[in-house]
């Protein structure tokens, strides 16, 4: 049995999911896991035909010398005696666009599986090895997400930002004529306040004195 399938994820991303036995069984199509059962272990319900048979699943995922991945499961029927074996190997091979999957082995199946056409068989085996391959890729997609997410995450350093705000904006330098300027603008409030003389300036010599009442001509 060979088949091939292309995804368009990089083959580094793809061998961190297969390195992980709970992200394995989560591209697994359709597998429930059980609860304290073997990461990639639960039921599976695979349709044959026009047939549905449901089975308690083992996978395990080995890496290999060079540098693919052995696959190895068992499946017995929920209901029933038959079982079913597989002994897959699993190659990387990167590509300008992705990474193509390279499935190869051998399968055994007894029971209610033997009874069903040949071709049914491989077609369900074809398109479980298609799912999966689409469920690793995303998986490894998922993953490049978080970790994008996480590598711009600003990280607060203090109680308060430290950028600068528009209220911050620098008070420019006083200028050469800065001193003549508060001078002038000290100049136009007293003439707002006070009444100019004749030449422009208010003097105490200038307010009218009364004359004193022991003057002779005041009478």
């Amino acid at each position: 049995m060979e088949h091939e399938e292309f995804v368009p994820v990089p083959a580094r991303r793809l061998r961190a999911v297969l390195a992980d036995p709970a992200r394995v069984a989560r591209a697994v199509p359709g597998l429930q896991q059980e609860a304290g059962a073997e990461p990639v272990a639960g039921r599976l319900k695979v349709r044959i035909g026009g047939h549905s048979i449901t089975y308690r699943v083992t996978l395990r995922v080995r890496p290999r010398d060079d540098g693919g991945y052995a696959v190895e499961g068992e499946a017995t029927e929920s209901r029933g005696s038959g079982a079913v074996k597989i002994g897959l190997t699993l190659g990387l091979r990167d590509t300008d666009e992705g990474t193509a999957l390279v499935f190869g082995g051998t399968a055994s199946a007894g029971g209610r599986a033997a009874d069903l056409a040949p071709d049914a068989v491989r077609s369900a085996a074809t398109r479980l090895l298609h799912r999966f391959a689409r469920n690793l890729a995303a998986g490894a997609a998922e993953t490049a997400r978080s970790l994008a997410t996480e590598d711009f995450t600003p990280a607060a350093t203090g109680d308060f930002e430290a950028g600068p705000d528009a209220d911050d904006a620098q008070v420019p330098p006083p200028g050469p004529d800065a001193g003549e300027d508060m001078d002038t603008a000290a100049a136009d409030r007293v003439d707002r306040t006070e009444p100019a003389g004749p030449s422009g300036h208010r003097s105490v010599f200038d307010t009218e004195v009364p004359p004193s009442s022991l003057d002779p001509l005041a009478d």
